[in-house]
């Protein structure tokens, strides 16, 4: 395991505990962004870095019953969190990491992926894995439910020009993996950008 796999796992096993109670109100920002992705009935949609699984209750009811949610993390106590808040009931949980995802090429219809691209070590080929799985015409979702610069002031750190989430940085690395940005929105109550995959 790299060490980029380790920092992660100590930085999230850490907090899993007690990671909802942290951010009690985001429910609403989950639900909206994955209205967002245009699910439909009998979708097939994996929540990549599912954390504590708060998108997967969302992501069920958009796909319904014939749908398939399937919720990837690399931390262990995340997902023991997510079985506490019952929310394997939603989706199949699996311990994996996104850089080698145990999917068949082109089986989904959709990836949401909160909070994700900044814990990525190699963030093109890692966002090319996630465009391996998807068929041509699928849908990405990287959401957080507060904005850049709300995020940076929490965390008592400045905004970068290096920041892969901001638009002049993301729109080429999505479109070297295999996405092209459909839409951008960075405002203080939420960050979501919306990537379609290409051929």
């Amino acid at each position: 395991m790299s060490d980029d796999h380790t920092h992660v796992q100590e930085f999230f096993g850490a907090r899993a505990a007690d990671w909802d109670s942290r951010f009690p109100d985001d429910g609403p920002a989950y639900a909206s962004a994955v209205a967002d992705l245009g699910l439909r009935e009998g979708d097939r949609v994996l929540d990549a870095g599912c954390g504590t699984g708060r998108a997967l209750t969302p992501l069920r009811a958009a796909v319904g019953a014939t749908g398939v949610v399937v919720g990837i993390d690399l931390t262990p106590a995340m997902l023991q969190a997510a079985v506490r808040a019952g929310r394997d009931r939603d989706g199949r949980l699996l311990l994996a990491d996104v850089a080698a995802l145990p999917l068949r090429s082109r089986s989904l219809d959709a990836v949401f992926a909160a909070g994700l691209i900044a814990h990525l070590p190699r963030p093109a080929d890692d966002l090319r894995e996630l465009a391996r799985v998807v068929r041509p015409g699928g849908v990405l979702a990287l959401f957080h439910p507060i904005g850049r610069a709300a995020l940076a002031a929490r965390q008592g750190r400045r905004i970068t020009p290096d920041d892969l989430r901001a638009e002049p940085n993301l729109r080429p690395l999505l479109a070297v993996s295999g996405w092209r940005m459909t839409s951008y929105v960075d405002e203080d109550a939420r960050f979501l950008a919306l990537a379609v995959r290409e051929r």
